[in-house]
């Protein structure tokens, strides 16, 4: 069960494929913006990915981030989400999200996921390519 103050932490090494010049949102051979919403997505998805029934999975609604440090190609970096609240109905689940290098923090913000019925939301999607 997903409770306020749980944590989960992701983490990879900064590699020319997660650097700003590889996304295309800059032109340096740094770990990328992009790349760093991905991982503090993925600390906040395997969280809640363990505590949900068959069927249901969870999407990012909502991302509100700062990226204030580089982090060259080669050093290892991690994000960390904790779970800050869960709606009345419990579909809805905010994190704080802190991302780190071996130096120190490199960015931090929030985010929020909902529970979603995986099947439901798919023929929803699909749906647009019949309009």
């Amino acid at each position: 069960m997903l409770e306020i103050g749980m944590k989960h932490r992701a983490e990879t090494v900064v590699s020319a494929e997660n650097t700003a010049a590889k996304a295309g949102s800059g032109n340096l051979m740094v770990f990328g913006t992009p790349y760093m919403v991905a991982l503090m997505e993925n600390a906040a998805l395997s969280l809640m990915a363990s505590t949900l029934p068959e069927g249901k999975g969870t999407v990012g609604t909502s991302i509100q981030i700062t990226h204030s440090a580089p982090t060259p190609v080669g050093m290892k970096v991690w994000a960390e989400a904790e779970v800050t609240h869960i709606s009345a109905n419990g579909k809805m689940v905010d994190f704080q999200v802190r991302a780190y290098d071996e130096a120190g923090l490199i960015g931090e913000g929030t985010h929020q996921r909902a529970i979603i019925d995986n099947e439901r939301f798919l023929a929803k999607a699909n749906g647009k390519l019949a309009k």
